[in-house]
C-alpha cells in the first residue's frame, strides 16, 4: 500500500512540474512589477507566478508545522 501512496505523490508532483513548466514556456511576455516604490526590471510573467508557487509552497507547510508546534507545546503544559 505504501508503494501506491508513492507512486501517486510522484505522479502528483509530475503533473504540477509540466504544469509549471507548460505555463513557463506560453507566459513569455515581458513585464515589471513596482511595489511602494520599489520595481523589478523586465522579466517573463511566468517567472514571477512561479516564484510566488514557490514561495507559497514554503510559507504554507512552514506555518502549518509552526501551528502544529504550537499545539504540541501547549498540550504539554
Amino acid at each position: 500500500m505504501r508503494g501506491v501512496k508513492r507512486v501517486f505523490a510522484v505522479f502528483i508532483v509530475l503533473v504540477i512540474a509540466f504544469g509549471v513548466l507548460a505555463f513557463a514556456l506560453e507566459n513569455q511576455q515581458k513585464t515589471a512589477l513596482s511595489f511602494v516604490g520599489w520595481a523589478t526590471p523586465s522579466l517573463p510573467v511566468s517567472l514571477f507566478i512561479v516564484v510566488a508557487l514557490i514561495i507559497g509552497l514554503l510559507v504554507g507547510p512552514a506555518l502549518f508545522f509552526a501551528q502544529r508546534v504550537k499545539k504540541q507545546s501547549a498540550n504539554k503544559a
